[in-house]
């Protein structure tokens, strides 16, 4: 419940910018190299993120976090670092326009609305499972280790949609 307001504001700001990802990048006619120019960007941006998740550490400090987050992020001050992470992180932007914005880029009309409506409810519903699963896991793992288990597991998904991406660029 003390994280609804960035789990609500997070997927607004992510919904804003799928729509404008699969809808924006979709009107503008790009030639071939451009389209290769752009799915290589997704591909080394997803490397690069999977690169750097794989590396990160936990922090264990469980008690004095829990702290700092109730004395310094309001509800308010939750809206505004979420809104500031979503819409001014040059890596939000190049995910969903070099990701998902390049992979929309295969479906026409009826279609390409079904996969923008897709990727929406499984970013609310990635957001949700965050924080419910922060907690849970806060409660279960002290050491952090569990936290890194986690982290390998997405850097690998990262990798996997990376090379997903260069597949459907060699076609």
């Amino acid at each position: 419940i003390h994280a609804l307001p960035a789990v609500l504001t997070a997927s607004l700001c992510d919904t804003l910018l799928i729509i404008l990802a699969v809808f924006g990048v979709s009107v503008m006619n790009f030639s071939s190299l451009t389209k290769t120019v752009l799915l290589s960007i997704g591909i080394l941006f997803l490397l690069y993120m999977g690169w750097s998740t794989w590396k990160s550490t936990s922090s264990t400090d469980k008690e004095n976090n829990e702290k700092t987050a109730k004395e310094t992020f309001t509800p308010f001050k939750q809206v505004l670092f979420s809104a500031s992470v979503s819409l001014l992180n040059p890596h939000a932007i190049m995910d969903t326009i070099g990701v998902i914005g390049t992979s929309s880029l295969q479906y026409n009309g009826g279609e390409k609305a079904a996969f923008a409506l897709a990727c929406i409810l499984v970013s609310w519903i990635w957001f949700a499972g965050l924080a419910l699963a922060g907690r849970r896991i806060g409660d279960l793992d002290k050491s952090g280790h569990l936290m890194s288990a986690f982290n390998k597991i997405s850097a690998l998904v990262m990798w996997g949609a990376a090379i997903y991406i260069g597949f459907t660029l060699a076609k």
